[in-house]
């Protein structure tokens, strides 16, 4: 099966960017944006075969995510813990027979680091969230995390420590969430490529000199690390500031659920 996520920056001005092609160019199982920054009926996408599920920001032109899917899941859920951070759109959980599928969009500490408190919050929540889910069957974690974990994930390491995105606590927060039975499912692949960004500013030349961050990925429970087919970062996808992630797994073949 082949999953993607994509910070697609705003979902109407990506369909006037080529999302559309993109996505039937893939034909995913599995389609996860975040920061749609629309609210229902604000948009709506032709998408014969797949399923759509929304989660709004209420807060208009603001955060929100959404998953396209051609599998019906068993369950839908949206958000979890705190009720501020729901009230953000930021995550949508989709429940199959032998998996969970968690699209995330994690909050920015800011650049002055004022919501830094709050997004190490939202981090301790959401382990406990999948670490939860983890124990009845395997997860697959994906999304704008906001974070780059390595110092090969960025191009100017040393410039940034300290800064949002890079900061200890950040990267620390990460670290405690794959030393919990998860694993990044790029550098299970790749554990030493650089240059591989999905996220430039928009600042002049910047992409194209590929001066970049590595924020968005798929995270998966550690014991679906064997069926990784194939991991990727289409970075030559326009029509955001950030590009697509790709997962491909090995699902038909995927450990049984947890029965205890």
């Amino acid at each position: 099966m082949k999953f993607i996520s994509w910070n697609v920056n705003g979902i109407r001005a990506c369909l006037k960017k080529g999302f559309l092609d993109y996505f039937h160019q893939e034909e995913p199982d599995f389609f996860c944006i975040q920061e749609t920054k629309c609210q229902t009926g604000q948009v709506e996408i032709d998408l014969p075969g797949y399923h759509q599920f929304w989660n709004d920001a209420e807060k208009k032109g603001y955060s929100g995510t959404a998953i396209f899917t051609k599998h019906e899941p068993l369950s839908v859920s949206y958000g979890v813990g705190d009720a501020d951070t729901q009230d953000e759109g930021r995550i949508i959980t989709l429940e199959y027979e032998n998996f969970y599928l968690v699209n995330v969009y994690t909050p920015n500490s800011k650049r002055d680091l004022a919501r830094l408190e709050y997004r190490l919050l939202w981090e301790d929540e959401l382990r406990a969230y999948l670490k939860e889910l983890d124990g009845k069957k395997p997860v697959i974690y994906c999304g704008d995390l906001n974070v780059a974990h390595q110092s090969i994930d960025l191009k100017n390491p040393k410039a940034n420590i300290g800064n949002s995105g890079f900061t200890e606590e950040e990267r620390g927060r990460m670290t405690r969430l794959l030393n919990s039975g998860f694993v990044d499912s790029f550098r299970s692949v790749y554990p030493e490529a650089t240059d591989r960004y999905t996220w430039w500013s928009y600042m002049n030349k910047v992409r194209e000199r590929n001066i970049g961050w590595r924020i968005d990925y798929f995270i998966i429970s550690k014991r679906l690390e064997e069926f990784i087919k194939k991991a990727d970062i289409h970075h030559a996808i326009a029509g955001s500031d950030h590009c697509p992630v790709l997962l491909e797994m090995n699902i038909d073949q995927m450990v049984e659920p947890r029965t205890e």
